[in-house]
């Protein structure tokens, strides 16, 4: 029977605590589920959603770089998709979440989702110029409003810093109840192209306010 020194038992035993401490903190995110746009899909909830499976494979790298450079800055972001927001905002918006950090959130939770800022060649889905958001809020919040902005006709996501001069807000709900399916309907003409959705979420159980960028591919 093979005989292990002691020194080398407390080194695995240290090896899977540290193991289970990472497990427990990446798991966090889910076990207080708040809510993010599913269609046209928030970054991290995109990233998230496909790569969460195998976050530590290197294809990604090449594959999606963009996701690539968010998991590798904050896993605990894309696993706390659910999580971007800000509390005691009062409607102040663009106070609370200063240009070049609208993505994020303004930083919140002390730069948790900054990666999720970078302008590049974020994955973008297709859609027509008028289509149907969805917001999931599994913790069935719902709202006091929900924006929706999409940047104007000119804006590059790929190299520019998202700010609110570059956004139009083409649809704002009234009080809604949400839950797993809660259609907002879009219509953004005039657009081709890569050009983000930027969607605000007013809970309405708190002041608690939700912000998410979305990449779309206008095809007209």
């Amino acid at each position: 029977m093979l005989s292990l020194g002691r020194s080398t038992v407390w080194r695995a035993l240290a090896v899977l605590g540290a193991s289970l401490t990472m497990v427990a903190t990446l798991g966090t995110g889910n076990a207080s589920a708040h809510g993010a746009v599913s269609d046209p899909p928030a970054r991290a909830y995109d990233c998230y959603t496909r790569w969460s499976g195998s976050w530590q494979d290197p294809a990604m790298e090449t594959e999606d770089p963009m996701c690539y450079q968010a998991w590798q800055a904050n896993p605990d972001a894309m696993w706390n998709w659910n999580g971007l927001l800000r509390e005691g905002v009062g409607g102040n918006h663009q106070a609370a979440v200063p240009d070049g950090t609208l993505c994020s959130g303004g930083l919140t939770f002390d730069g948790r989702y900054a990666a999720l800022d970078e302008p590049g060649a974020w994955h973008a889905v297709d859609r027509p110029n008028s289509f149907t958001l969805n917001l999931l809020d599994n913790s069935s919040h719902g709202a006091d409003y929900i924006r929706v902005y999409v940047t104007k006709q000119g804006f590059d996501p790929t190299t520019q810093p998202l700010t609110w001069d570059d956004l139009e807000l083409v649809t704002e709900t009234g009080s809604v109840p949400t839950g797993t399916s809660t259609p907002v309907e879009v219509n953004a003409p005039g657009r081709t192209g890569h050009h983000i959705v930027y969607t605000v979420w007013q809970a309405s159980h708190l002041d608690q306010s939700y912000y998410f960028c979305s990449d779309v591919n206008f095809t007209g």
